[in-house]
């Protein structure tokens, strides 16, 4: 467990964004958590973030232990970057690993056979096609009249398809529970932090079934790779 620094609740690390600073004390995301030395951690929107002002100064002040630091204008666009490009990252590793299926009909045909765990589409996916494949879905899980749908991501097929490097990805299926559960954990701290409506959730058995781009790290995580 870890708590928040600006709104001082707990929750999981793993739901959570830690902050690390630079060599030269710039405040720098690290959403993999793996930059040594002592770290901040925010549970907070961007919305939040943003608005937070001379408190998000005092409060890692605080954390860092009084040592000089420098927070960029453009934290809450540097950490959305980084949570974008970590739920790509981790959508594209599934990919080649073969938990991931695309085209209507392989995912379809997955749905209406029970394999699949979480479906996926871009922002600018036609509403049929997303309805007819949430409709396999609901009957291959036999949920049947429940509220179970796809996903709608807040990023266009040009995106989703440089994340898994093919081309024209419009919906993307995962049929490996394990491999939806850590998708839909990246894909949720990403959305809750830019404060979207939706969040992804993986069916409960087995039988239910932006201009980041993945293939880069950005130079605010080759920073903190690199503390």
């Amino acid at each position: 467990m870890r708590t928040c620094v600006l709104s001082r609740e707990e929750a999981p690390r793993d739901g959570l964004i830690r902050l690390a600073l630079s060599p030269d004390g710039e405040v720098l995301p690290d959403v993999r958590a793996k930059a040594p030395g002592r770290g901040a951690w925010i549970g907070v929107t961007r919305a939040e973030l943003d608005a937070s002002g001379k408190k998000l100064k005092g409060v890692l002040a605080r954390a860092f232990k009084g040592a000089e630091l420098r927070i960029p204008e453009d934290l809450g666009a540097r950490i959305e970057d980084q949570l974008q490009r970590n739920a790509l990252d981790r959508l594209g590793l599934e990919f080649k690993a073969g938990h991931v299926v695309i085209g209507g009909d392989r995912i379809q045909e997955s749905a209406r056979s029970g394999r699949l765990h979480l479906l996926l589409h871009a922002s600018d996916a036609g509403e049929d096609g997303a309805r007819k494949l949430a409709q396999a879905w609901r009957v291959g899980s036999d949920r049947e009249g429940s509220g179970l749908r796809g996903l709608t991501l807040p990023i266009p097929r040009t995106i989703l398809s440089l994340a898994l490097g093919r081309e024209n990805v419009v919906h993307a299926g995962l049929t490996d529970a394990k491999a939806a559960a850590r998708t839909s954990e990246a894909l949720d701290r990403w959305l809750r932090f830019i404060g979207s409506d939706s969040t992804p959730r993986p069916c409960e058995t087995a039988s239910q079934g932006a201009s980041a781009l993945p293939s880069e790290a950005s130079e605010d995580e080759r920073q903190t790779e690199g503390l």
